[in-house]
């Protein structure tokens, strides 16, 4: 069950530094903003789709916050008082596409693209989260929150400054170091200690039968 209704999920690119070296990129001064479609929402245990059009997958695993009030324009204080919890985020990315098509709609819309779960979770102190990726077992990703360039009430600010933020929506707040591809076969874990593990397994595109 996908524990999340979005109206819109909104995703920040190269949110840690060492992830904005590790792909060849520059640190960015300024929140770099996207989206994904609601489409692309799986919940846990629910298979990631390979899709014919790309050669290379790739795993993101993510803090999500969950907006839990409406929010515009939100100082400090309001921004961190629009968490309504948080939830694991896999940002699955078809890295060859990001490259080549110079915009990322692409590449990280596809269906099945954005497995969330398995609940959302209120309290935490978002200074306090680590997320920890993990395929086949072995883990690939590990970085508490204090090492995101902008911190989550800074990107609701951020955001809240740019669109009205609804009660629902996702932010995915960004993927550290020690992204790699992902094959038929794997499992790959999102976990956020004292929020959840998110699991799924990946598996290839099946051409739809045609008459």
């Amino acid at each position: 069950m996908i524990p999340v209704k979005a109206s819109k999920i909104i995703a920040i690119g190269r949110n840690y530094a060492a992830h904005a070296r590790e792909l060849g990129n520059d640190v960015p001064t300024v929140p770099i903003v996207f989206f994904k479609p609601p489409s692309a929402l799986i919940g846990p245990n629910d298979a990631i789709v390979l899709p014919p059009q790309s050669s290379r997958v790739e795993f993101e695993a993510e803090i999500g916050v969950v907006i839990g009030r409406r929010t515009r324009d939100a100082t400090t204080l309001e921004a961190e008082r629009a968490i309504g919890g948080f939830v694991c985020v896999n940002d699955v990315t078809a890295r060859d596409l990001q490259k080549t098509d110079g915009q990322w709609g692409r590449a990280k819309g596809f269906d099945t693209f954005c497995p969330v779960g398995p609940r959302v979770v209120s309290g935490p102190d978002w200074r306090a989260l680590e997320i920890i990726g993990r395929v086949n077992g072995e883990e690939r990703q590990r970085a508490p929150s204090s090492d995101m360039i902008f911190s989550i009430p800074a990107l609701i600010q951020f955001l809240s400054g740019v669109m009205t933020l609804e009660p629902g929506d996702l932010i995915c707040t960004g993927t550290p170091a020690g992204v790699g591809p992902l094959a038929a076969g794997d499992v790959v874990e999102v976990e956020i200690p004292g929020v959840g593990i998110l699991s799924n397994p990946v598996i290839a595109h099946t051409p739809r039968e045609t008459t």
